[in-house]
């Protein structure tokens, strides 16, 4: 039956801005403080005040700041105005398409590009420019136009989007059955000891530092995190530096870097998991110059989304991309070539 309309003053709605589910292992915590490790550049503060405006629900009922979060509570933060990502300004900024048909696009993403707007980047984002260029993209269950996977801001390369609304069922379905090829290629810090390897951990957000996400080993990794596989393959030895290229298995946020770090070769310049630090390699001045100059080349994490395949979702055929390395890698793959030539 329909719903009688409702006189806008009497009835205000709200929109959902955040939406987190309590994991299983919850241990009891105030409402304030786990927002606070889930929701970037947020204050305490904001939190207590958007409490005591009634805006955040536990399980569809508004609670104080003091609730605390139980095993599996739904917490939403609603309110009276659409979150911003919802406004999408369609802006011309231009794409480098590698692919594109009536079903699907293949797009190579420079570093430094988010993926979709968020907290801070509400302007500049590859949707921005998708919705500009193309109309009518499908919404994804997170209401983002086209997008069935993403790679972080830094990270440059592939991504596909659904132009269709069934191009996105099938593709979402071929990401969530793992069926995806995805290959990286990065630089780590360190000269691994094997040609190649397979790193597994479960991988949830860490405990300490809530912009990074971290390993889970045993009993916690249940709880805690969700299951990572990542295969890497030596490409290139390179002194203190490994040319590595990583297949990824799963999609978890940020899997390269924390199963690097993991395993003791952090990427490259990734300043979010320490690589941004001299980690390996000699004491001389002259070397700590070179390496500065390094950074200053690669600005960013050294990692690069170098290939991708999926099954197309109209023809069924294997479709597989390749991106080259962006200069910014290449650049700095070639200074540390020619260190290693002098090394010994």
């Amino acid at each position: 039956m329909d719903k009688e309309p409702i006189d806008q003053q009497e009835s205000e709605e709200l929109y959902e801005h955040h939406r987190f589910v309590a994991e299983k292992g919850q241990q009891p915590l105030r409402v304030d403080k786990f927002l606070m490790n889930y929701i970037e550049k947020a204050t305490r503060n904001k939190i207590q005040k958007a409490a005591a405006a009634g805006n955040i629900y536990v399980n569809d009922i508004p609670v104080k700041s003091n609730y605390k979060v139980k095993p599996h509570d739904v917490v939403t933060v609603m309110f009276a105005h659409p979150p911003y990502e919802f406004l999408l300004v369609p802006e011309e900024i231009p794409l480098d398409i590698v692919y594109e048909d009536d079903a699907v696009l293949v797009v190579n993403k420079p570093a430094g590009m988010v993926v979709h707007p968020g907290h801070g980047n509400y302007s500049g984002t590859l949707i921005n420019a998708l919705t500009y260029h193309f109309e009518n993209l499908p919404n994804n269950s997170s209401g983002r136009p086209g997008l069935v996977h993403r790679i972080d801001k830094d990270t440059s390369g592939l991504l596909v989007v659904a132009k269709t609304e069934e191009a996105m069922t099938h593709l979402a379905g071929q990401f969530f059955n793992k069926s995806t090829e995805r290959t990286y290629t990065a630089l780590v810090w360190g000269n691994m000891e094997e040609d190649q390897g397979t790193v597994e951990g479960h991988i949830g957000r860490h405990p300490k530092n809530r912009l990074q996400n971290t390993v889970f080993l045993g009993e916690e990794a249940e709880l805690k995190g969700k299951p990572a596989v990542t295969h890497y393959k030596v490409q290139e030895r390179l002194g203190y530096v490994t040319l590595v290229s990583c297949t990824l298995e799963t999609g978890r946020t940020h899997q390269i870097r924390v199963h690097m770090k993991h395993i003791g070769h952090t990427l490259f310049n990734d300043e979010r998991y320490g690589g941004e630090k001299i980690l390996k390699g000699t004491t001389f001045t002259k070397y700590k110059q070179f390496e500065e100059n390094c950074f200053k080349v690669l600005p960013r994490q050294a990692l690069h989304a170098a290939t991708l395949g999926f099954v197309h979702p109209v023809s069924g055929e294997l479709m597989r991309f390749q991106a080259p390395l962006p200069d910014d890698m290449e650049q700095c793959i070639a200074k540390w070539r020619d260190y290693a030539k002098h090394m010994h």
